[in-house]
């Protein structure tokens, strides 16, 4: 088993939580915030694109979140995007920036972008799906000569829902960056897509041999998005889902992930199709 783990924040115990403070809180959505965490000294949480960390309230509890920030971006802190959904989302809302949080990670394997290197790279979240998403793609613009084209399709449901809106305009105002929105409900300014994310691949032509397509969104969508890849002629090799759903603690030992042999807070959640396919429990 390839844990893909790197424990780098000195803790005792990958078990025992680092409690770091809140630099920074920005409201996204109605749901949806951003939280800038600062680190003890540079480089103390060396991630990787596409691992999490397991943040937790001190007598609330502890969940597993995406970090949402590149490590190119900043080495002082990092950024994670939560949406208020329990108890533990909701006692991070009512936080303020000076509180403290507990911090254990990076755990799990993120995305081989080195891999990537010479690609086409084309990015397909839903919702949000550009959380985790966004540092991958921070990562790989920030090294932009060595990757091809870069198209990015999101979609949300509503307009007001769509997430990282500033760095949506910035993409799409870059000659190097092919940036495709739509949304579900359209509000009376949308002057876009209407439609679920599979409806933007019929915008596009990709070199099917040379792209590698990176995915991540609700259970519902990975189905449909799949298909619509495989139909363009990717191998199953070059197409990358992230399965955070379901981890629970964050180092494989309470079984809440596990998918047959592979849990997914050690082997993932940075998955190629090709690993996963065969597991009923994946997708």
């Amino acid at each position: 088993m390839n844990t893909g783990r790197q424990m780098t924040l000195e803790a005792p115990s990958i078990y025992q939580p680092i409690m770091l403070s809140i630099l920074e809180i920005t409201s996204m959505t109605e749901m949806e915030k951003v939280f800038t965490i600062e680190l003890p000294f540079p480089t103390s949480l060396e991630h990787r694109p596409g691992q999490f960390v397991q943040v937790s309230v001190l007598g609330v509890g502890e969940a597993p979140i995406s970090i949402s920030s590149s490590p190119s971006r900043s080495k002082s802190s990092f950024e994670l995007c939560v949406r208020r959904a329990g108890a533990l989302t909701n006692a991070l809302h009512a936080l303020n920036p000076g509180d403290v949080v507990g911090v254990r990670g990076p755990f799990g394997r993120g995305f081989p972008i080195e891999r990537f290197r010479g690609k086409d790279i084309l990015f397909a979240p839903g919702g949000l799906g550009l959380a985790p998403l966004r540092s991958v793609i921070n990562e790989v613009l920030d090294d932009r000569s060595n990757y091809g084209r870069i198209i990015i399709l999101y979609g949300a449901g509503q307009p007001v829902e769509m997430l990282f809106q500033d760095e949506l305009q910035e993409w799409a105002m870059r000659e190097d960056v092919e940036l495709h929105l739509t949304v579900d409900k359209p509000d009376k300014k949308w002057k876009g897509n209407v439609g679920v994310i599979t409806t933007l691949f019929s915008d596009i032509q990709v070199s099917p041999r040379n792209t590698v397509a990176i995915t991540c969104g609700p259970p519902v969508m990975y189905r449909f998005v799949l298909m619509e890849l495989l139909g363009m002629g990717l191998p199953e090799g070059n197409i990358w889902l992230s399965l955070e759903r379901r981890m629970k603690c964050g180092v494989g030992k309470c079984g809440h992930c596990q998918m047959d042999h592979m849990y997914v807070c050690q082997d993932g959640p940075a998955f190629s199709y090709a690993e996963i396919r065969h597991l009923e429990e994946a997708l």
